[in-house]
């Protein structure tokens, strides 16, 4: 079983800027050393979208063209924590944030957090 933990959203002017955190936990021993973790975002009635993703084992990222070069997904493995730099935000990037991992075939997601890009 593995839990995760999304924090640091909230309400941000255009152009601002806000990092989300999201903290693994697992069984003794768990570490996010071998996996790649990921962000998604939900906007209601919308399917859920990726928005970038980090391997925790050798630092490559992907992300999406609607982020790259806005957002940055980064990770601090000592501490089972993934990070998601968002500059330059956008009224569109308003939506529910989703942490994301893929363990022994089952699809582990946090609770969200809110985001919202308004002035």
């Amino acid at each position: 079983e593995v839990h995760l933990v999304e924090s640091g959203g909230g309400l941000v002017q255009p152009g601002g800027s806000l990092r989300l955190s999201c903290v693994a936990s697992g069984d003794s021993g768990f570490t996010l050393d071998d996996y790649s973790i990921a962000w998604f975002r939900q906007v209601p009635g919308k399917e859920r979208e990726g928005a970038a993703c980090r391997s925790m084992s050798d630092g490559g990222t992907y992300y999406a063209d609607s982020v790259k070069g806005r957002f940055t997904i980064s990770g601090e493995n000592v501490k089972n924590t993934v990070y998601l730099q968002m500059n330059s935000l956008k009224p569109e990037d308003t939506a529910v944030y989703y942490c994301f991992i893929f363990i022994n075939d089952y699809n582990y997601w946090g609770q969200g957090t809110q985001v919202t890009v308004s002035s």
